[in-house]
């Protein structure tokens, strides 16, 4: 590791803990999550490429924003999210309630386990996760699932925060965090820290079986591994 690159330092693989849940769910995060989750669904959207039907697993779903936003969107397609944390699929069915009839047996959540997934192979025509992979102590497993659930031609979308330098990251907290406050600012910091490079994802993007995909940065803020669907 060269001087100027900074440590990564893991974060727990679950977030179950009910103040973490209520500090993604709060309105002061909601505000900021909101408008980087839509910008995850828009890139989602440009993957998919018009196909009106279709079926959907967001795994780490924590409390479904993502799967209830696009589902709106997508209003021919089925989606599926799972998360190991049983306060954010509660939180998750919760949103979904509030969401009303429209999404009624389009959208489900369920508690699982991203490593190993209760779905056969080539169950999904786009298999997306978001924010998760940072949080895993085997990240490969996460790509070998998301690999084994993907139809043939499947779209594929991974992002997840940017581990700086050691000499930008604290001005890289202070400004993508200063909407964060108390423990929200803090699973922030550590949640950075605790992130890939651009060239550590590659790597361990090589090193899987996710064919014809390819690795992307976002802002300065995430990065991510994306694939679009075949036409």
């Amino acid at each position: 590791m060269a001087f100027f690159d900074l440590p990564r330092v893991p974060e727990p693989e679950v977030m179950d803990d009910s103040a973490e849940v209520e500090a993604y769910s709060s309105a002061a995060a909601q505000a900021h999550l909101e408008a980087i989750d839509d910008t995850f669904v828009e890139h989602a959207l440009r993957l998919l490429g018009g196909r009106e039907r279709g079926r959907a697993i967001d795994i780490g779903t924590g409390p479904g924003q993502i799967v209830i936003k696009l589902a709106r969107r997508l209003t021919l397609w089925k989606f599926v999210g799972v998360d190991r944390s049983p306060g954010m699929i509660a939180q998750a069915n919760a949103n979904l309630a509030a969401a009303g009839g429209p999404l009624a047996g389009r959208v489900e959540f369920q508690v699982a386990d991203g490593n190993s997934l209760p779905f056969p192979n080539g169950s999904f025509d786009f298999v997306m996760c978001n924010s998760v992979l940072h949080h895993l102590a085997e990240p490969e497993k996460l790509f070998s699932e998301m690999a084994r659930l993907a139809r043939p031609g499947a779209a594929i979308l991974l992002r997840d925060l940017r581990r700086t330098g050691r000499f930008r990251f604290r001005l890289h907290v202070w400004r993508h965090g200063r909407h964060y406050s108390g423990t929200m600012r803090k699973l922030y910091r550590d949640s950075v820290r605790s992130a890939y490079t651009a060239e550590e994802l590659k790597r361990m993007l090589d090193a899987s079986a996710l064919s014809g995909a390819g690795v992307f940065m976002h802002d300065s803020t995430h990065i991510g591994v994306e694939r679009p669907i075949a036409k």
